[in-house]
């Protein structure tokens, strides 16, 4: 089958001073019509600027260098903006990472899709309403009229990802070019997002340009695998091949990072708990007048769970489950409405803001978005800093100790000096670590610390807090919708669902012989998980 998309030789210039010259060089790729080229590698290979290459949506400065991009024969990359403007979301459609920002706050999503057909074509108002009704069905948003008049932030994550999907779909695009479509989304939903591209792509016979860097995902949706390292693709072929036998050693050493589903043999544990919680409960009211017709959201519900002293405990579950509500109540972000939370036998419910103040030594959070947590005006030694000097350490020693803090956990500690934007994002989770442990503290919180993070510097930062639970004998609190991830550094995990705990125990038990049918749909849920027992069975 001929191809509808092809990259031959196609190579993007960056501006001066950049980390290398060129964010693509000689990238070759095409991709037929009914079939999924998954394009993967880690953060910086060039995926997603091959994607905005393709659409000629290139950053300020950046340029496209030599080759041709032909889309049914024409090539993309001299043709005029006004010729471009008609190709986006006609010919080549794209479905961006993160809805939120791709999509306006201001207007509604029925709006927002209807927009395309307002531009496109010359349908009636009335026509163009119906086709969007139809598109939010097609893509199973329920109850698609409310969801056509909700505005973005009405809409869960999942909600989002299949208004952008129908959005990118409403002219019946020949290539679509989904770029990490599902790396934000728990299982259960990327799980859906996936076999709804699948089956779209199916019957539409759309030709799909996935980037990634899950290779469950990979396993799960690709037909074809083209992997990239430094702007170059390194290797290329079908699924199996690519997956069962890699041929480069890039390929290997990233299909080598993904953290097996069997978890490890299991540690010996304290019987002294340094952190438990019993019957701790949090619900959110909104809405209503007076008390009435008010919306009843109950997030944690009556949870009791206990953690060793050095031990690791995961909460799992989906979006919406509770679990980063309970990891805020943990740390007094915000306040349970009953139940107790004892930290080395004293109860952090009940204390007042300035006792808990005092507290915060012994507790510390390491947040979802280390970019969003971190202040972009100030430098990352002095954000490491800040809690030494508000706990009285005087400014000197308080930055001597963020240099030390930064070598702690894997950083040159002459970044000190540099600002967040200055580091990837591996790099600024190590820095919203190393803040957390500058107060020597007995628990760490950490709020899905890698689910932005690519396979290998994952590996790292996983590797890192299994070295410093050891050295520093710290006790840790890991949220995560990973179940990945959670069999490899949890020594307990406990399922969460609307709130309630539905199971909890050791994570080989949990994992290895799940009782509650919810623990068993997300294990069962998880992209690629054939390919990773397949595996786990060579390298065991």
């Amino acid at each position: 089958m001929s191809p509808i998309l092809v990259l031959d030789a196609v190579s993007v210039k960056l501006p001066k001073g950049a980390d290398r010259s060129h964010a693509m060089t000689e990238v070759t790729l095409s991709v037929a019509a009914n079939e999924i080229l998954c394009v993967v590698g880690e953060s910086g290979s060039g995926k997603s600027m091959t994607a905005n290459a393709i659409m000629r949506l290139l950053p300020g400065g950046v340029e496209i260098d030599g080759g041709r991009i032909l889309f049914e024969g024409h090539d993309l990359a001299g043709v005029s903006e006004a010729q471009m403007r008609g190709v986006r979301g006609a010919g080549i459609a794209m479905i961006f990472q993160e809805p939120m920002t791709a999509l306006n706050p201001l207007r509604s999503i029925g709006d927002q899709i209807g927009e395309m057909f307002e531009i496109h074509t010359q349908l009636s108002k009335a026509e163009i309403g119906a086709r969007v009704l139809a598109l939010l069905e097609e893509v199973r948003i329920p109850d698609p009229a409310l969801a056509a008049k909700a505005y973005p932030h009405e809409l869960s994550g999942g909600q989002r990802q299949r208004a952008m999907i129908a959005m990118a779909l409403a002219l019946d695009p020949k290539v679509l070019i989904a770029d990490e479509p599902t790396t934000a989304l728990d299982v259960t939903t990327q799980a859906q997002i996936l076999e709804l591209i699948r089956d779209l792509q199916k019957r539409k016979g759309t030709a799909v340009l996935f980037i990634t860097h899950d290779f469950g995902v990979v396993a799960e949706i690709a037909d074809r695998v083209a992997v990239m390292s430094q702007g170059r693709v390194v290797e290329q072929g079908s699924v199996g091949a690519v997956l069962d036998n890699p041929q480069h050693a890039y390929t290997r050493q990233l299909i080598a990072a993904v953290p097996p589903l069997k978890a490890p043999p299991p540690r010996a544990l304290s019987s002294e708990p340094i952190l438990s919680m019993e019957h701790v409960s949090k619900t959110y009211r909104t809405g209503g007048f007076l008390g009435r017709g008010q919306r009843v959201t109950h997030a944690v519900k009556d949870v009791s769970l206990v953690l060793p002293k050095g031990g690791t405990l995961g909460i799992v579950g989906e979006s919406g489950s509770g679990k980063s509500t309970l990891a805020r109540c943990l740390v007094r972000l915000i306040d349970p409405e009953s139940g107790e939370i004892r930290l080395n036998g004293r109860d952090l419910a009940c204390l007042s803001r300035e006792e808990m103040r005092a507290e915060t030594r012994h507790i510390q959070m390491v947040f979802q978005d280390p970019f969003a947590s971190l202040n972009p005006r100030r430098k990352a030694g002095e954000l490491v800093a800040q809690g030494l000097i508000v706990h009285g350490t005087p400014r000197p020693q308080a930055l001597i100790r963020a240099r030390e803090l930064f070598a702690l956990v894997g950083l040159d500690p002459s970044a000190t000096d540099r600002y967040p934007h200055e580091f990837s994002g591996g790099q600024r989770q190590r820095i919203g670590l190393a803040r957390a442990l500058a107060l020597e503290p007995d628990v760490l919180v950490a709020d899905e610390p890698v689910s932005a993070l690519d396979v290998s510097v994952q590996a790292q930062v996983l590797k890192l807090l299994a070295e410093l639970r050891q050295r520093l004998g710290l006790s840790i609190v890991f949220i995560t919708h990973d179940l990945r991830v959670a069999a490899q550094v949890c020594d307990l995990v406990a399922v969460m669902k609307s709130g309630e705990v539905v199971e909890a125990g050791s994570i080989g038990d949990v994992f290895g012989n799940p009782q509650h049918a919810y623990t068993r749909a997300l294990l069962a849920s998880i992209p690629g998980r054939d390919f990773g027992l397949k595996r786990e069975a060579v390298t065991a």
